[in-house]
């Protein structure tokens, strides 16, 4: 059994994991990210009541007037439904400044940022080791006399494990009988693999036995989760997170990955509600502007939905390409893709959803349609199905006298455009070509001059023509327009459906010619 097997079936320690979430502090570092008071305090209520997080950092202290105003709202409102021990501020070793600002914002715990490798504390304070430690110890007792909690960070603990791992050891051992309740190790550069994550968290509790540790994770090289994971199977007792993985330079460990590994892969308690996860991820990315990615774990939108036919099919008769991360569990669902690559199975089972109930030959029929339509366009909506399903089968029926053979229209800069047609009508071809304002434009006067000049009848005048896309549809995939004709004493309206908005008027165009063909013919029946 190798090194990683063996930590990950060994007993464990601590089945229950703290999770902090640090999106309104590590999180507001990303690139271009500036919560407003209002939309932090919304982030903090969605966290701290329906998420259900441990913990939550909301700010770095004696940063700006309006990041106070926004930790003072948060705290009070933290206050009024009892979680305020819930709520912590980054401090800085900086005798009373920032305790006093925490203090005046009416918050009760204090993360207070250490030096934790040498480099850092020789490089960037320029001070001794002992220096610092009596620095930390004054604001430890500083904090604590003015009722704070006092957590710690050693920053950059994952440089000074590698590098100065003495020093960690003088400053832990330096600090280890004060009040402080957490030790929060940083990989602050990202620099970790989860090996050596797994030595170093193993190193810290080995010698600190009755600390408890939290880890907090950067993704540079891409294992911010992989790496929590590791320092949880090591004895560490909480973890850092971030709502969609925000973040400085590449960002922190995304708090719904971290939650299905941590319970699928670790069988570790949380108290997080998993069904909040996607609304929460929605909230922040609204209010951030840093969309994500479709195909991000749990929380994108394609990462319950099935393209290919042949995986909808093995779903359909065994759940054969199911895991333990069922969509329900996120207050989501399953749903199967319309488009190119879509089988009989992923057209049954949106058709079933929709409780639309088919012949074999029309689910052929519709299926060509969407593969059509996939060739075209990347994406169809099981909301666009219902259309296309009324489309197809109303749409070239055998009954339908009057038929579109080809088409061509042309636009240029400076020029109208110009459209050129072949049409079957009662069995006969036609063809004909015109110039109009626009695209569609040019297509009816060509079937215009058909009627006129071929067939010596009346055709039909537009009323009114809406574009739309089909209600429910969230995207551009079908586009639906409403067309109104004007003929004689009668007003008809017809739809079209199609990815292209001049090929959906075409069909609607059509429809009408059929109905008053149909009409037409049907008189002089009756008549004879």
């Amino acid at each position: 059994m190798g090194k990683v097997e063996q930590i990950a079936s060994s007993k464990i320690q601590h089945p229950f994991i703290e999770i902090m979430d640090c999106t309104l502090r590590d999180g507001e570092q990303t690139s271009g990210v500036s919560f407003l008071p209002h939309e932090k305090l919304m982030i903090a209520r969605k966290l701290l009541n329906d998420v259900n997080v441990d913990r939550i950092e909301v700010a770095s202290a004696r940063v700006s007037e309006g990041e106070k105003d926004a930790v003072s709202m948060i705290c009070r409102y933290a206050r009024s439904i009892h979680k305020l021990n819930r709520v912590e501020v980054l401090g800085f070793v900086d005798g009373h400044l920032s305790v006093d600002w925490i203090k005046d914002c009416g918050c009760k715990v204090v993360n207070l940022l250490a030096k934790g490798s040498y480099r850092h504390c020789t490089q960037q304070l320029h001070k001794t080791p002992e220096e610092h430690i009596q620095d930390i110890l004054k604001c430890i007792d500083y904090a604590v006399s003015q009722g704070l909690e006092v957590n710690l960070y050693l920053e950059d603990w994952s440089g000074g494990m590698r590098d100065s791992v003495d020093y960690v050891y003088q400053l832990m051992d330096a600090l280890k009988d004060t009040p402080v309740k957490r030790y929060l190790l940083p990989d602050t550069l990202g620099i970790l693999h989860p090996l050596q994550c797994v030595e170093f968290m193993r190193k810290m509790i080995k010698r600190y036995p009755d600390k408890h540790f939290d880890f907090h994770a950067h993704n540079d090289y891409d294992l911010a989760v992989s790496n929590s994971l590791a320092a949880v199977l090591s004895g560490c007792k909480g973890l850092h997170v971030t709502v969609n993985g925000l973040g400085e330079r590449c960002g922190n460990a995304p708090l719904a990955s971290v939650q299905v590994i941590l319970k699928d892969m670790y069988q570790a308690k949380t108290n997080i509600d998993e069904s909040q996860l996607q609304s929460v991820s929605d909230l922040v990315a609204g209010y951030s502007g840093i969309a994500v990615a479709p195909n991000t774990p749990i929380v994108g939108e394609n990462v319950f939905t099935q393209v290919a036919g042949v995986h909808a099919d093995g779903d359909n008769k065994a759940g054969l390409y199911s895991n333990a991360l069922v969509p329900e569990r996120f207050g989501r669902k399953r749903e199967f893709a319309l488009g190119k690559n879509s089988g009989k199975a992923n057209i049954a089972r949106n058709l079933q959803e929709l409780g639309l109930e088919l012949t074999p030959d029309q689910t052929k029929k519709v299926t060509k349609r969407i593969t059509e339509l996939g060739d075209r366009k990347e994406l169809v909506t099981p909301d666009d199905l219902p259309y296309i399903v009324s489309d197809v089968l109303k749409h070239e029926t055998p009954d339908d006298k009057i038929k579109l053979i080809s088409y061509m229209v042309s636009t240029s800069y400076g020029l109208k455009p110009l459209a050129s047609i072949k049409v079957s009508i009662n069995g006969e071809e036609y063809a004909a070509e015109s110039n109009g304002d626009g695209q569609y434009d040019a297509f009816v006067k060509a079937l215009r001059k058909i009627y006129k000049v071929n067939l010596g009848r009346t055709f039909p005048i537009l009323a009114n023509y809406t574009v739309t896309i089909p209600p429910g549809g969230r995207t551009d995939a079908l586009v639906q327009t409403n067309i109104t004709w004007h003929f004689g004493d009668r007003l008809v309206r017809t739809k079209g459906i199609d990815s292209d908005q001049t090929e959906a008027a075409i069909k609607a165009t059509f429809k009408m010619l059929n109905i008053f063909e149909d009409e037409t013919r049907k008189k002089s029946t009756s008549t004879e």
